[in-house]
C-alpha cells in the first residue's frame, strides 16, 4: 500500500488535472454562441485497427478564453463512409466541459480496419468542417503500405505554415510531429506575423497561445486531411527545459509547466489515457501499422536528466568542448528508467516488418572541431551520449527489423547512418535517420551546419536553409524519404519542392548507396 504522503500527491494530482473527474452537472443540449464555435477546427489521433480519437474545441471567442462560461455543453458527433454522410456508421454525444476548455476526445471503436472515414460535430445548432480519419490496418490486411508526413517546430511568428497546407494535398495516411506545436516565445526581427499577447507562464495564457495557432487554416486542413501521433519537446512549455528544471531556474517551474503540459492536452487529439491517475502524462508508446511498422513514439523531455555544463547561474543548453566532464557521465538519461524498459521491451517484442523510432531531436553524432576540441550542443543527444549509447545498444540486442530514426527539432534536414557505436565509422549501420526541417521556425547558421557535415562522415545530408516536412512511403520492400522544402516561409502561398530523395531497402541496414 503506498504511503499517506505518496496517496495525498496522486489525489492531488487528480483533483488538480480535472480531466478525469466526471461534469459535475449535466451538459446543457441547447447551446447559444457568440460566434462560430468550432473555430479551431477539428482533429483525429491515434489511429488503432479499430478506431481512433476525434478531437474539437468549443471556443466562439478564441483568443479571449474561449468565449463559454462555466457550463458543459453537449456536442454530438458522426462518423461516416462518405464525405455527404449519407450512412453514418458511429454517433455519440459528448460533454464539452470548462474545466478543459470546452475541448473534447472522443474515442471511436467498432469501426473497420484499414478504411478511411469523414467525421463532424455539431452543437447548439452549428456543424465543424469535416474531417477525414483513417484507421490502421490488421496484419497481413491493407498494411503493404504507409505514407507518413513528418513535421515539426512550427513558429507562428517566423512564418506561415504553408507547409501544412502542401502536407494536407499529398493526403498521407499519417502525421507524425514531433514536437514544438507552439512556441512561447518571440523576437522582435524577422516576423511575418505576430502572438500580440505576452509569453504564457498561466494555463490561461498557455490555451490561448494555442488557440492563435490552431486559427490557422493551413494548420486546420493539415489535422483534418488525417490521423496524428504528436509528441512533445520544448517550447510547448519554456526553452530548454529539462525534467523539472527552467533555464532560468525559476523556483515556480513545476507549475508552469503542468499549465503548459495541461493546455498541450486540451488542443491535440490524445487518447485520454494519456493522462495518468497520478497527475503524469505519458505521451510514450507504441503504435502499430498492421505488421508492415510499429512506431514507437518517445517522450525525450519530461524524464529527462539536466543539460550538462550549463551556462553560469542558468539551466538550458550550452555548447560545451572536452573540459565538460558531466556530458559523458554514466546514467545521465534522455528517456527516463521507466520509459527505457518499456522501450527496450517494446524492440524485443518486435515482429514488424519496419521499426520507427519517433522521437524529437537529431540523435547522429552531430560535433563540430574546433582548436579547442570537438564541440557539443548540450540540449541534443549529442549531450546524452550515454543515453543514446544504451538505446543503440538496446536496439542492437534486440534484432528489431529494419530500424529507422525519425526526428525534427533542429530546424535542418538532416539523413544520416547511425552506427551501433555512434560516430564510430567501424562499427556497423544499425540505421538510418531522417531528421526533418521545421514547418516555419527559422533555420540555424548556415555554416554551422556545413560545418557539422563536414566533420562527421556518417551525416550525408545537412541542409537547414529552407523550412517544410519529409513524406516517408514505406512499403515491405522499401522505404522511400522526400525532403519537402517551401520556396520560402514569409509568404503563405509559398510553392514546395522536393530537395532531396532517399530510400532504405529493406534487410540492408542504413542508406541506400
Amino acid at each position: 500500500m503506498p504511503d499517506r504522503r505518496v496517496f495525498l500527491r496522486r489525489a492531488l494530482a487528480l483533483a488538480a488535472s480535472g480531466f478525469l473527474a466526471p461534469a459535475i452537472a449535466r451538459a446543457r443540449s441547447r447551446a447559444r454562441f457568440s460566434g462560430y464555435p468550432f473555430s479551431l477546427g477539428v482533429a483525429s489521433g491515434s489511429p488503432t485497427a479499430t478506431g481512433f480519437v476525434l478531437w474539437t474545441r468549443l471556443a466562439p471567442e478564441p483568443l479571449s478564453g474561449g468565449g463559454l462560461g462555466p457550463e458543459s455543453i453537449e456536442v454530438r458527433w458522426e462518423i461516416a463512409d462518405d464525405e455527404k454522410f449519407s450512412r453514418v456508421v458511429k454517433r455519440g454525444t459528448a460533454s464539452a466541459d470548462a474545466s478543459r476548455a470546452h475541448a473534447v476526445h472522443v474515442e471511436a471503436e467498432g469501426l473497420e480496419p484499414a478504411r478511411w472515414y469523414h467525421y463532424r460535430f455539431t452543437s447548439g445548432g452549428e456543424a465543424s468542417a469535416v474531417g477525414r480519419a483513417r484507421t490502421a490496418p490488421g496484419a497481413g490486411a491493407g498494411d503493404e503500405r504507409l505514407q507518413l508526413a513528418l513535421g515539426s517546430c512550427q513558429h507562428y511568428e517566423q512564418g506561415y505554415f504553408a507547409a501544412h497546407r502542401h502536407l494536407a494535398a499529398e493526403s498521407p495516411d499519417l502525421v507524425a510531429f514531433v514536437g514544438d506545436y507552439i512556441y512561447e516565445s518571440s523576437r522582435r526581427s524577422g516576423r511575418v506575423r505576430e502572438h500580440r499577447t505576452p509569453e504564457p507562464r498561466t494555463l490561461a495564457q498557455y490555451r490561448d497561445r494555442y488557440a492563435l495557432y490552431k486559427t490557422d487554416a493551413d494548420l486546420q486542413a493539415a489535422h483534418a486531411c488525417a490521423p496524428w501521433l504528436v509528441t512533445w519537446d520544448d517550447h510547448e512549455v519554456a526553452n530548454d527545459y529539462a525534467g523539472d528544471r527552467g533555464q532560468d531556474l525559476d523556483p515556480g517551474f513545476l507549475a508552469r509547466r503542468a499549465a503548459g503540459y495541461r493546455a498541450c492536452f486540451e488542443h491535440l487529439p490524445f487518447r485520454p489515457s494519456v493522462l495518468r491517475p497520478d497527475g503524469e502524462y505519458r505521451l510514450y508508446g507504441t503504435h502499430a501499422w498492421g505488421a508492415l511498422a510499429s512506431l514507437f513514439v518517445l517522450d525525450d523531455r519530461q524524464y529527462r536528466a539536466h543539460q550538462a555544463c550549463p551556462r553560469r547561474s542558468r539551466g538550458g543548453s550550452n555548447v560545451v568542448g572536452p573540459d565538460c566532464e558531466e556530458r559523458t557521465r554514466e546514467g545521465r538519461t534522455m528517456l527516463g528508467a521507466a520509459q527505457q524498459r518499456w522501450l527496450d521491451g517494446e524492440f524485443e517484442a518486435s515482429k514488424s516488418r519496419w521499426n520507427l523510432i519517433v522521437q524529437q531531436t537529431l540523435m547522429a553524432p552531430a560535433g563540430r572541431p574546433t582548436a579547442g576540441g570537438v564541440q557539443h550542443w548540450t540540449d541534443g543527444w549529442d549531450g546524452y551520449p550515454w543515453a543514446r549509447a544504451r538505446l543503440l545498444e538496446s536496439l542492437a540486442r534486440s534484432g528489431a527489423a529494419n530500424p529507422v530514426v525519425l526526428g525534427g527539432d533542429v530546424h535542418a534536414n538532416y539523413v544520416a547512418n547511425l552506427h551501433a557505436r555512434p560516430g564510430d565509422a567501424r562499427s556497423p549501420v544499425l540505421a538510418a535517420e531522417f531528421c526533418g526541417t521545421s514547418i516555419s521556425s527559422s533555420g540555424p547558421n548556415p555554416k554551422v551546419v556545413a560545418a557539422i557535415r563536414d566533420a562527421n562522415p556518417h551525416i550525408v545530408h545537412a541542409d537547414g536553409s529552407r523550412r517544410g516536412y519529409v513524406m516517408l512511403d514505406i512499403g515491405r520492400e522499401r522505404l522511400e524519404a522526400r525532403l519537402r522544402v517551401l520556396d520560402t516561409a514569409a509568404r503563405a502561398d509559398a510553392a514546395v519542392s522536393t530537395a532531396a530523395t532517399f530510400a532504405v531497402i529493406a534487410g540492408r541496414p542504413g542508406l541506400a548507396a
